[in-house]
């Protein structure tokens, strides 16, 4: 999934890799193997200061000694888990919205091993993510936490995928997206642990709200009544 898949690129072709990502997500933003293209082709020094970060964490040196895989078959286990726990709850998010773990596209453009394996797990626990902060599937939803991940990883493409996105929404979406999502997370992103170094398999059986609580999780409040 992450070695055998890895194509080294000289300068120029990362350009251009990045460039023609950047468009075809533009017009297509459903293709997820542009958006990882482009992540990982503008991402590296990023996942540079994310790798760094982990090798100073006793939870993140575990995430890289052990490289676990948010795969079916190292995850189904939370579809048994209590309706109170976190494993749970990340379970009723994917079952309920019929996505499977294994639909991640491989790394393809990091330079080193480890470097792919950092990229790998930044796309792999998006879907926890999406479970820790309450936010739905859509559009909005997905806006706002790329926000979240902008500010915990400072991955170019996570900006870009705000201006994209925003720009695809109507009007009273735009409103809705920055009168209430948009401040949210620039809250929520800040006050939360560094969620790359969180081995989030080891704490499928705690309480979500106990879990949101010891990582400094804010859900995503909903709208109000009127919508703003």
């Amino acid at each position: 999934m992450i070695g055998g898949a890895r194509i080294q690129l000289n300068g120029w072709q990362r350009t251009a890799v990045a460039l023609g990502s950047a468009v075809g997500a533009l017009l297509d933003p459903r293709r997820a193997d542009l958006i990882a293209a482009l992540g990982e082709t503008t991402g590296q020094p990023a996942f540079e200061r994310v790798l760094e970060r982990m090798k100073r964490s006793p939870e993140g040196r575990a995430i890289l000694t052990a490289r676990p895989r948010v795969i079916s078959t190292e995850v189904g286990h939370a579809w048994d888990l209590p309706s109170n726990t976190f494993g749970a709850a990340y379970a009723r998010f994917m079952g309920s919205r019929n996505f499977s773990p294994d639909d991640r596209p491989p790394v393809r453009f990091m330079e080193t091993e480890e470097l792919a394996y950092v990229a790998m797990r930044a796309r792999q626990v998006h879907d926890f993510w999406h479970t820790l902060f309450a936010l739905p599937t859509n559009l909005i939803g997905e806006s706002a936490l790329k926000v979240i991940e902008f500010e915990q990883m400072l991955l170019p493409m996570c900006l870009m995928s705000v201006v994209g996105g925003s720009a695809r929404f109507s009007d009273r979406q735009r409103r809705l997206f920055y009168q209430h999502y948009f401040p949210w997370a620039l809250k929520a992103g800040v006050k939360c642990t560094d969620l790359m170094c969180v081995y989030y398999e080891r704490h499928f059986h705690e309480d979500l709200e106990d879990v949101r609580q010891k990582w400094g999780i804010i859900p995503a409040p909903p709208p109000k009544p009127d919508g703003f």
